[in-house]
């Protein structure tokens, strides 16, 4: 019987069921007695996430914004939201038939404009005309995240992306590929060489417009743009790159639960 292929991204918000619930409980929750729930805040996180609201205007069921916005940074800082996504990566390979550590990834940047008022780590991208940041992604052949950088937009995508290639040691002991464009054939190819990863570099051709897909890179383009359906990434809205790297972090969290009810 095959399976039922199913979208990665759901049209709004919904909360966590059950099962997401269970998930999550076991990573974020030590039993420890508290006087908030611990899910209620994750699951006010990832409204944030979906529907860019503010901080402030967090309203309802949730604790005040301020406990959110608290546990919000403790995860980052701790690590918390890289081992959930960690774990939602592994679950949804093994899920597809997948062995866990990937063989081989694709990796690319976006640029992003920044919101008002944002000055820290933003710069210009003058191929994109874009003033902000740039998101730098690697992910394997079913478009999962396996490491993630955000810079400013006026870094050069080889140097930048070097950044992923700690995080892909640590992610995957049997990657042996990593499929990019031209702009990751110097310094970047140099360093992953180090790795003993072979790097494939393709390009468009100049004469055909608009997106073209690549062989083996066409999934990391898919992957920015399930990022789309999330209104805080619609603009870089966030002081630090750390801050932005999280939110990053929690969308994806919030596209891989998703598929633990299915």
């Amino acid at each position: 019987m095959t399976k039922k292929k199913l979208p990665f991204t759901r049209a709004h918000f919904r909360g966590l069921t059950t099962a997401q619930e269970q998930f999550i409980k076991k990573i974020i929750d030590n039993g420890r007695k508290r006087k908030y729930n611990l899910l209620q805040v994750a699951q006010a996180i990832l409204r944030l996430s979906r529907t860019g609201l503010q901080w402030r205007n967090l309203e309802g069921d949730y604790p005040p914004w301020q406990v959110v916005y608290y546990y919000f940074r403790k995860w980052q800082a701790d690590g918390t939201w890289a081992q959930v996504l960690a774990a939602l990566v592994r679950k949804e390979r093994q899920r597809q038939g997948r062995e866990e550590p990937a063989s081989a990834v694709a990796v690319d940047s976006q640029s992003v404009k920044k919101a008002g008022f944002i000055s820290l780590d933003t710069g210009v991208d003058g191929g994109k005309r874009v003033q902000g940041r740039k998101r730098h992604l690697a992910v394997d052949t079913l478009g999962l995240p396996l490491a993630m950088h955000v810079s400013s937009a006026q870094e050069h995508d080889g140097p930048a992306g070097v950044e992923l290639l700690w995080q892909l040691e640590q992610a995957s002991n049997r990657l042996t590929l990593i499929r990019a464009d031209q702009a990751y054939s110097g310094y970047f190819k140099d360093c992953a060489q180090l790795y003993n990863w072979t790097v494939e570099t393709s390009q468009k051709p100049e004469s055909q417009q608009g997106f073209v897909p690549q062989k083996g890179r066409w999934q990391v383009e898919r992957s920015f743009a399930w990022l789309n359906f999330f209104r805080r990434l619609s603009k870089d809205y966030k002081k630090t790159e750390a801050s932005s790297l999280c939110f990053l972090q929690v969308a994806f969290i919030d596209i891989l639960l998703a598929r633990l009810d299915n």
